[in-house]
Order: structure tokens, then sequence, then C-alpha cells
């Protein structure tokens, strides 16, 4: 999740950065860890320094289709929702259009029980990427996540929080619920030129309403 040549207002311009989401295994569940990194070779997948908790996949109560799009009209996405993999390293390969969003597959799909988890680029060097403006959403604004069977779930903003990658709400953030809840998340503070990655994530809650 990158920054390239384009200025965000009051932040300063910042190469790109590529992030990779690890798989561990742990008692309750798989454990994610969502990590930048930057100035990797081309096709090899940067290790995290001090990789953060982010994620354990909750058990759905009944199967749901898979997610095929996501659209938040309050900051302007409308993306197809390419399923999110691991490499052969154990690390997450986002999309390779910095214009789409992925969803973790290894966790809930958006409806079922658990926090469904939708990551994507915030910028890359041509300039902005999907998740530009999710900093922006505010609480009540709606995001809608249409899935393969041709129905569609929807969710309502609760919150926006950024965390430092050190010390991320792994609890707040990806503990069980009781129903079915959305998380957007993407890189945001400022940017650690020495390490090349960004020092923080944003993440939005969204609790399902329909």
């Amino acid at each position: 999740m990158g920054r390239g040549r384009h200025r965000r207002p009051a932040r300063r311009a910042r190469p790109r950065v590529r992030w990779a989401l690890a798989l561990l295994a742990a008692t309750g569940g798989a454990v994610a860890w969502l990590s930048p990194g930057g100035g990797a070779p081309a096709g090899s997948t940067p290790a995290p320094p001090a990789p953060t908790v982010v994620a354990a996949a909750s058990r759905a109560v009944a199967p749901v289709a898979a997610p095929v799009r996501l659209t938040v009209p309050a900051i302007g996405v409308d993306t197809a929702l390419p399923g999110i993999g691991v490499d052969d390293a154990g690390a997450l390969v986002p999309p390779a259009d910095p214009s789409l969003a992925g969803w973790f597959t290894a966790g809930p799909a958006p409806g079922a029980t658990g926090p469904a988890v939708i990551a994507g680029h915030v910028d890359d060097r041509s300039g902005r990427a999907v998740f530009f403006r999710l900093e922006e959403l505010a609480p009540g604004d709606l995001v809608t996540v249409a899935r393969a069977d041709g129905t569609t779930v929807q969710f309502a903003v609760t919150g926006v929080t950024s965390y430092p990658k050190r010390a991320f709400g792994t609890a707040e953030v990806y503990g069980p619920t009781t129903g079915p809840e959305l998380r957007l998340i993407t890189c945001g503070g400022e940017f650690d030129r020495s390490r090349r990655s960004y020092e923080d994530n944003v993440v939005v809650f969204a609790r399902h309403v329909s």
C-alpha cells in the first residue's frame, strides 16, 4: 500500500510501499500479520520488521457466497473485489492493480459472523489508489458488498481508527463478534523513509445493517 509522486494534502509524496500478510497457526484460529514492506526486488516478498498481529479468522455460522464487488459511495469507491491469497512464503499477494481492493479469503466472507477483512493500497508511484480516501469515512456511511450469488450485504460505518503498526488494536479490530462485521484496512500516518513503510494502519469498522 504505497505512496508515489501524487501529493496528498498536508502530506509529503512517498515512494511505493508493498505490504504482506503472513499467516501463522495459533490457538483459536488462523492469525494474520499485516505488515508494510518496501524496497524489495521484483517478485520477492519483503520480510515484515516487528510484524503486528492483526486478524483472527472467525468461523461462519453458515456458508455465504464470496464477495465480488465493493462500493463505498461516500469516498467514491466502486471496485471489483478479488480474493487475496498467500504465496509459498506465507505472505499475502495483494491485487496487482492498486485500483482494486482485495478480500482476505482465509477469514469470514462479508455477511458471515465475524470480522470480514478487505484491504487495499492507499496510493502508489502513479498517484491515488483504491483506499486513498478511506480515513475520510464517518459513522453512518454505507458500505455495500455484492456477492457471487447475486445478493448484496450492506454495512454502516461505526468508526475509523488509526493504529501504530507496532501497537495494533488486535482485540478491537479482529476479536470475535456476535454478528457480521466488516473491516477496511489500508496504510496511513507518516512515512518512515528508513524503513520504507507507513507507520500506521487506518482501520474502518462497520456493522451489518441489511
